[in-house]
């Protein structure tokens, strides 16, 4: 259903034909592509934009478009921190009010430095190391206020993820007309899976956002949205072929060996 990469961000769901107006006939279910990277690019966000988002945006090979994008996967995450780095150096709270020549590089600051520093076992020390090599003159203080920062960026955008994950679990849950809806959410990308604390942040906002929903992430290996939501629709339909196999009396063994 998810996709969260380095590169960028996108969704697709298993939607009512009843609800897709452009497609004739109303039995069965559509894939729907979100392309969910491109919202907020009528403006919706900015009153959520940070002027490092908007710095961020600017500075892109496609100003103006893809603003959610931006804002949440991997490919921008480092920059966002680096920027707010600079500043935090320039108003002299961090490193003595010193920058190095690599802090003033857009990019030097990369994602996976996030993941890193963010590791319950380790962090502070991975911060400290990664510190020295972008040059700065720290202390013990501010490897603790990087770190922090890292943190921050990193759960604001596993919550922006999940503010969109749960509108889209709350409107299949209305469309289907559900009290309760039980469902599949398959996530794949280097951010979700690799980052320490990102998954645990965005599950438990999700199931905050949307508590009438009762969601299994699955990780998928595919690498886009639409393949991820795919393989989830497979795994839903062979778990309930599953729980009807093992309900059903005498023909259960023989249907197993069809299914698999």
């Amino acid at each position: 259903m998810n996709d969260l990469t380095g590169t960028g961000t996108n969704a697709c769901y298993m939607e009512e034909m009843k609800n897709v107006k452009r497609v004739e006939g109303e039995d069965g279910r559509m894939c729907i592509n979100t392309e969910w990277g491109g919202f907020g690019d009528d403006g919706s966000l900015k009153d959520i934009q940070t002027e490092f988002d908007v710095v961020v945006d600017e500075t892109s090979i496609n100003p103006g478009v893809h603003t959610f994008e931006k804002m949440i996967s991997g490919m921008y995450l480092g920059e966002i921190v680096r920027l707010l780095l600079v500043r935090l150096t320039e108003e002299k709270v961090l490193f003595k009010g010193q920058a190095s020549e690599a802090l003033l590089t857009p990019g030097a600051f990369e994602t996976k430095f996030m993941s890193a520093m963010e590791e319950e076992d380790g962090g502070l020390k991975n911060s400290q190391n990664i510190l020295t090599k972008l040059g700065l003159n720290w202390d013990s203080v501010d490897s603790r206020v990087v770190r922090l920062i890292c943190d921050t960026i990193s759960t604001r955008s596993a919550s922006l993820c999940a503010a969109a994950l749960a509108t889209i679990a709350n409107r299949i849950r209305v469309n289907r007309g559900l009290d309760h809806l039980k469902t599949t959410v398959g996530v794949d990308g280097t951010v979700y899976r690799k980052h320490p604390n990102f998954s645990i942040d965005l599950q438990e906002m999700v199931r905050l956002l949307a508590p009438d929903c009762d969601i299994t992430f699955l990780v998928s290996e595919d690498g886009s949205g639409k393949g991820a939501a795919m393989v989830t629709a497979v795994a839903q339909r062979l778990a309930l072929q599953s729980r009807l196999l093992e309900d059903s009396d005498g023909e259960s063994e023989d249907e197993e060996e069809e299914v698999e």
